[in-house]
């Protein structure tokens, strides 16, 4: 299906998919995913300075504007509050596309990498790996915001 992030890159290098079910409503994996703002919450040491992403979410981060910061690199593209987020930075658009799934989430990301096809496969590469701690990290702390409001 057609995100977002597919017009902001039409010279795709490479396109990764990435995709989690999660056990918490789209509200609540929406706010965490604006926690991105604040941090990666992937793997800390790597890319975060070693500073843990925090683990309990700030209420401002969801006040969104087109071209805020998320995790340092990227910028706001576009959003719809509850559906999804679309970063842009140098050569790579990314959309988080949230999409109820029974009682639950589907969390969908596509990563386009522009450039050449050499160099974004070496991107991806170090983004499967970044970005499945990524979602994990977000399935744990919305399941859990989730699991406390029952």
């Amino acid at each position: 299906m057609p995100l977002p992030c597919d017009a902001l890159r039409p010279h795709v290098g490479i396109q990764a998919e990435r995709a989690i079910s999660i056990a918490a409503p789209p509200p609540i994996v929406f706010c965490w995913l604006c926690q991105l703002r604040a941090a990666p919450y992937s793997y800390d040491i790597l890319d975060n300075l070693g500073r843990r992403s925090p683990r309990k979410r700030d209420p401002e981060l969801v006040r969104l504007e087109v071209g805020q910061r998320f995790m340092t690199m990227f910028a706001l593209r576009s959003f719809v509050a509850d559906e999804q987020i679309t970063l842009l930075a140098e050569g790579v658009a990314v959309t988080y596309a949230v999409r109820p799934e029974g009682a639950g989430s589907r969390l969908h990301v596509r990563v386009v990498f522009g450039g050449p096809r050499p160099l974004a496969r070496l991107l991806a590469l170090g983004d499967l790996v970044m970005m499945r701690k990524q979602l994990l990290t977000l399935k744990s702390l919305a399941e859990r915001e989730a699991a406390s409001i029952r």
